[in-house]
């Protein structure tokens, strides 16, 4: 078994000095700024100032879209006829935030709207047939799915023959060649959509189409005019921006572009926020809702709305985003806490049996294999990505049913897990997901035939490369550096996250005047470490606890610089990354 206390050596990639030119053309910025724009491709003052303002590079108009103006005019005569409409959601926290956002949009319009979301362990994921007849029993006339039923065809066709509408909104990759047959589909991912951003979460594109119903310019003719658009407040649209950050942000959707400009607005409104469930939420995590940010979200709120659908049903984070009576807030919350808990528990689990399988089977494994009858498909995903964590290799968990096999894949940059199915798609049943994430079902008799071509994939694509986690750093600098000033230039890059990472920074030759393992089990590492002018840092490494009882005296250290809060007071601290005795190459 491998020694989950000695995780692979990473390699450091420090970004190389901006040239002569932008030094120039961002000359109005601090120096180390500088550095940190050029790294993150911005070159000229303009750019970096847009960025720094996260003002949009475009006038991101929703009508855009392809599919936008017939859904719209299809929502508009829904509303104006009274038909019951149905908003199909996903259970992850993408799919219920845009659920919520549209149920509400569509409710302060005055419509019979209904938020439906499937259950994780009866239904699967996306559209199926049962749903669509449930619906269409309760009378519903229009569905609109929000992340999901890109992928969904023969459910699509299903619909039409039910006689009812289908609109799909959703963001993941649609199937080669092959669109769904709904009345609209909203995808800026579909071949020739004209939309500039392709990188909006389930939920952001919900929010287009919110903004699109509550639009003047389509209140053109008699027919189309939506008489209840007057009565809502002019800050109403802002008001859901608190939902679409904390569906982008944890869905890992890249805070780049529009996502930043909404994920910096949405962290605004949710500062201020309304809603009775964010409030018990937040309050149950500890987090200080006034000075949340998108890092919260990723760790805290995310995992907690997360929980109910990987353990049960995600219709209690709906429910918690949308009611507005403190005490049901407050049990909605307790129980998302609790199923947190629990999730974390069995997601442990979990990890320690699949690593056991994948590398009893092939302890060399370039692509880390395992299903199991007993593995909750709930948290098969979490588990695949703390493998992928653990080993730097593409990992594949599922649970074996009676006649199908579910699995969640998590990967790594070097290889594409979603073109890699697709090489599989005679295999397989249905699939779908991103670069470095997928889900797929198979039949249990293609099963053996889909791990060998899965694994001779990984070979071909990976056999031949160095396997290593790489950490990149923006500039090398002197702990003497660390000042509040810096801090206050770093709060600038904010929303950091995925695909806009905050500043990380190299010191060398770094005195360690003291360590300690913290934490249960000494998991994580507490450093002082003492800088050429004998003034003191204090430094915690999550996760890096194996490497105290080894410390040199001096060290090179990779870190991001942050305030850290505690019992009311803030000091400043690094948050290591990695350590490695001076000398040792990077």
């Amino acid at each position: 078994m491998h020694n989950t206390q000695h995780p692979l050596g990473k390699r450091w990639q420090i970004a190389s000095l901006l040239s002569p030119q932008a030094n120039e053309a961002l000359a109005a910025f601090p120096t180390i700024l500088r550095q940190i724009l050029f790294n993150r491709g911005y070159a000229s003052d303009a750019e970096a100032r847009s960025f720094l303002k996260a003002t949009p590079a475009f006038d991101a108009s929703p009508w855009q879209m392809t599919g936008m103006a017939s859904a719209v005019e299809r929502i508009v005569y829904a509303l104006n006829h009274a038909e019951p409409i149905a908003i199909y959601g996903d259970y992850d926290v993408d799919g219920v935030t845009a659920t919520a956002l549209l149920v509400q949009t569509l409710q302060a319009l005055g419509a019979d709207v209904r938020g439906y979301i499937p259950n994780r362990f009866d239904e699967g994921y996306g559209l199926n047939l049962e749903a669509l007849d449930s619906l269409k029993e309760q009378g519903v006339k229009l569905i609109i799915t929000v992340d999901c039923g890109i992928r969904s065809p023969d459910e699509t066709a299903h619909a039409r023959t039910l006689g009812l509408d289908l609109i799909i909104s959703d963001h993941h990759h649609p199937a080669q060649g092959e669109l769904p047959p709904a009345l609209a589909v909203i995808n800026p991912k579909q071949p020739g959509d004209n939309y500039p951003d392709k990188d909006l979460a389930g939920v952001g594109i919900a929010y287009k189409i919110a903004q699109a119903l509550l639009d003047d310019r389509q209140q053109t003719t008699d027919d189309r005019r939506l008489s209840a658009v007057s009565g809502l407040p002019s800050d109403f649209l802002d008001s859901l921006l608190d939902l679409v950050a904390l569906g982008t942000v944890a869905d890992l959707a890249p805070l780049t572009g529009e996502n930043r400009v909404l994920v910096r607005n949405g962290i605004q409104s949710m500062r201020a926020t309304q809603r009775q469930g964010l409030f018990a939420l937040a309050n149950i995590a500890g987090l200080s809702l006034p000075k949340t940010t998108a890092t919260n979200i990723g760790f805290i709120l995310g995992p907690r709305l997360n929980a109910a659908g990987r353990l049960d049903s995600a219709l209690a984070a709906f429910e918690l985003l949308t009611t507005t009576d403190v005490m049901r807030a407050g049990q909605l919350a307790q129980q998302l806490d609790v199923q947190n808990r629990e999730r974390q528990g069995l997601t442990r689990a979990i990890q320690e049996h699949a690593e056991e399988i994948a590398l009893r089977e092939d302890p060399h494994a370039l692509l880390l294999f395992a299903v199991d009858a007993d593995f909750n498909p709930g948290v098969v995903g979490l588990a695949a990505s703390r493998l992928v964590d653990l080993y730097y290799r593409p990992a594949i968990v599922g649970q074996m049913g009676d006649e199908f096999t579910r699995c969640s894949c998590r990967s790594i940059p070097e290889f594409h897990i979603t073109d890699a199915l697709d090489q599989c798609t005679d295999l397989l049943v249905r699939h779908g997901g991103h670069k470095a994430a997928a889900g797929f079902t198979v039949r249990n008799e293609n099963l053996p035939a889909l791990k060998a071509r899965l694994k001779a994939s990984a070979a071909e694509i990976l056999g031949a490369q160095d396997l290593r986690p790489t950490l990149t750093a923006d500039a090398e600098i002197s702990l003497t550096d660390l000042r509040p000033e810096l801090l206050n230039l770093l709060n600038y890059l904010e929303p950091t996250g995925y695909g806009n990472p905050g500043a990380r920074f190299v010191s060398r030759d770094v005195k360690v005047k003291n360590s300690r393992p913290v934490g249960a089990d000494g998991k994580h590492l507490k450093i002082n470490f003492e800088d050429e002018r004998g003034i003191t840092h204090d430094a915690i490494g999550f996760q890096l606890g194996y490497l105290q009882p080894n410390l040199p005296a001096r060290v090179d250290i990779l870190y991001t610089f942050e305030a850290n809060e505690y019992n009311g007071r803030t000091t400043l601290q690094l948050n290591l990354k990695d350590v490695k005795g001076t000398g040792v190459p990077d």
